[in-house]
């Protein structure tokens, strides 16, 4: 994989794409430049790598990092923390309280994700290395954590993708780091002209209610951008939220009618994309488009957490 640089986001905001499941745009990590260097997300363990390069090529070293925030504790978000941390010296990771232990013991964790995707897993996730308990630090519900003169983050509890996931309200952006919470924008459209996003309802606690008062949440608090996990900032806060709403209704309207009839989750992520492309095709996105492969994968894994979803609350 060539190297790529940081994207610069403002004079203080920069993100390192890291290349998650070898594509690019796919997942990254938010560098803050403010007197406590501030990281979000540290994506997988095999994009550890791709975040000390393009620290490095922003001119920062690992001493310097002092916060690594992870909005919650799926592989794909955290699973590179306790890799990462052996080498920031100086740093703490910060952690929804939900999420503590399972970066203290990953061996539950680690189990759910392997179930979920099989023999990619060690390919994409490993290693899995526990985060020293020491280096914790728990955030939730309106708690702060001061990385400047004039920079103090506000965490907001936000479930509904998952019950260990909080949001970071930047004050000198108006922005917030929203995780999966709000689901997923797909930079690869973006080049096309074209700004997307899709609900992350993947198990096991996708709650759509929850997710959808963290939508409403986020929607009320005015804010000017919101940095993605997948993938990068928009400036389209209603656009992105009513579209995720809209969605997620899609989702849940698809999920009951294909788990009442029988059906099981292969066949749910065939409808879901099939809606998807559907929608594509009417902004003239090609069939063959790259941002398919992404779209397919995710679709799969949400498909997964409906039926989880459903089986529980039809029980």
């Amino acid at each position: 994989m060539e190297k790529k640089k940081p994207i610069r986001i403002d004079n203080r905001i920069y993100l390192i794409d890291g290349f998650d499941l070898g594509k690019p745009e796919r997942t990254g990590t938010y560098v803050i430049d403010e007197e406590e260097l501030t990281l979000v997300e540290t994506g997988p363990s095999p994009s550890i790598k791709y975040v000390k390069e393009g620290l490095d090529s922003l001119g920062f070293s690992l001493t310097d990092v002092k916060y690594i925030i992870v909005t919650h504790i799926h592989l794909d978000h955290a699973g590179g923390a306790g890799l990462l941390i052996k080498d920031c010296p100086n740093a703490k990771v910060v952690v929804h309280p939900k999420g503590e232990r399972h970066l203290i013991n990953p061996k539950k964790l680690a189990a759910g994700a392997r179930a979920v995707y099989g023999e990619s897993f060690a390919e994409l996730f490993d290693p899995i290395v526990p985060v020293p308990e020491d280096k914790l630090l728990i955030k939730g519900e309106s708690d702060e954590l001061k990385i400047g003169p004039e920079c103090t983050l506000e965490f907001l509890d936000t479930p509904g993708h998952a019950k260990h996931h909080f949001s970071i309200y930047d004050p000198v952006s108006n922005g917030i780091f929203t995780g999966d919470t709000i689901g997923i924008r797909y930079d690869q459209l973006i080049r096309d002209g074209i700004d997307f996003f899709l609900p992350s309802t993947s198990p096991n606690h996708f709650d759509p209610e929850a997710m959808q008062r963290s939508i409403d949440r986020i929607k009320d608090m005015n804010v000017d951008r919101i940095y993605y996990g997948h993938f990068g900032m928009t400036k389209k806060i209603d656009q992105a939220l009513d579209q995720v709403s809209n969605w997620l209704d899609v989702f849940m309207e698809e999920g009951e009618r294909i788990f009442s009839a029988g059906g099981g989750y292969a066949e749910l992520a065939t409808r879901l994309l099939y809606h998807v492309k559907e929608d594509l095709q009417r902004l003239n996105v090609p069939h063959d488009h790259e941002v398919y492969y992404l779209i397919n994968l995710d679709m799969q894994v949400s498909a997964l957490g409906l039926i989880d979803y459903f089986q529980k609350v039809k029980m």
